[in-house]
């Protein structure tokens, strides 16, 4: 029921229509009795200061951000969380009396997803694969976590040089935590650091539909029975790599899926105060 205290919640970006949130959002509201409604508004990159400006008038209480606002949005807050300021790109906002914090749950919701089959990541030497936007997040929040070794591996240009940027920054927040930024299309570097890994990250788009026949990885070798293997990629739910790690012997695949549930958790924790009814969600939306 909407009613005259009825708080507000939203996602904006460009297109909108698709997501999930909405419906995670408010059912998770209607399972824990908290009087907040969720929306998604279609906002353009340029239209994010006027949207804002437009959010602290009707004091909307948080939102999450997707493309292509991330950048705008985080240039335009008053605050950034850590994740966020290494990035400069934020997918959660929230309204702390008046005051707009900008949060980053991507790399969070990774994580967490890992977490929710047994894997952790502190200590670790970990290959990740694609450092885009999504490859970003994790790289920052899996030094924030504690890994041991980040081995980022990704295509020359604009986006490499960025990266490397990027690890600098950390070090302020992860001082302990060695990274290096590698050329993906050196396979026998990529391969070898693969071997010497305790967890291989695919955070490319390699292996997505309508191309899941594909993936980075041609040498069925590498694969060895130590190994975590986990993907960001939730369409097929199974990629070629993890189909093929699964043959050659991996024991623990994580697929893409469960990351945008724990992303979503996050931000819901972050509006709200409270923790999403993590399995209502995964019953009636997931699975």
């Amino acid at each position: 029921m909407i009613s005259g205290k009825t708080k507000l919640l939203c996602l904006i970006g460009s297109p909108v229509s698709h997501s999930m949130s909405p419906a995670m959002h408010n059912l998770s509201c209607e399972k824990l009795g908290l009087d907040y409604a969720y929306m998604a508004f279609d906002v353009k990159e340029h239209q994010v200061q006027e949207f804002l400006n437009s959010a602290k008038l009707l004091d909307i209480k948080g939102f999450n951000v997707t493309m292509p606002c991330k950048m705008e949005v985080a240039r335009l807050v008053d605050e950034l969380s850590p994740a966020a300021e290494i990035m400069r790109a934020t997918n959660v906002v929230v309204n702390d009396n008046g005051k707009f914090i900008g949060h980053n749950t991507d790399g969070v919701g990774f994580v967490r997803n890992l977490a929710d089959h047994g894997v952790e990541v502190k200590g670790k030497i970990i290959t990740l694969m694609g450092g885009g936007g999504a490859g970003t997040a994790i790289l920052v929040q899996l030094a924030l976590d504690g890994a041991k070794e980040i081995r980022v591996f990704n295509r020359k240009g604009s986006n490499f040089d960025k990266l490397i940027g990027i690890t600098e920054k950390i070090k302020k927040y992860a001082p302990d935590c060695k990274i290096t930024v590698s050329d993906i299309t050196d396979e026998k570097e990529l391969y070898e650091n693969i071997r010497q890994s305790d967890l291989l990250v695919n955070s490319t788009n390699i292996g997505m539909k309508p191309n899941e026949d594909e993936t980075l990885i041609k040498d069925m070798s590498v694969y060895h029975e130590n190994l975590v293997v986990a993907e960001i990629i939730y369409n097929p739910e199974e990629t070629k790599m993890m189909k093929d790690a699964r043959l050659a012997g991996v024991s623990k695949v994580v697929g893409g899926k469960g990351m945008l549930l724990w992303q979503g958790e996050e931000a819901f924790r972050l509006f709200t105060g409270e923790r999403m009814p993590v399995m209502d969600i995964k019953k009636q939306l997931f699975e």
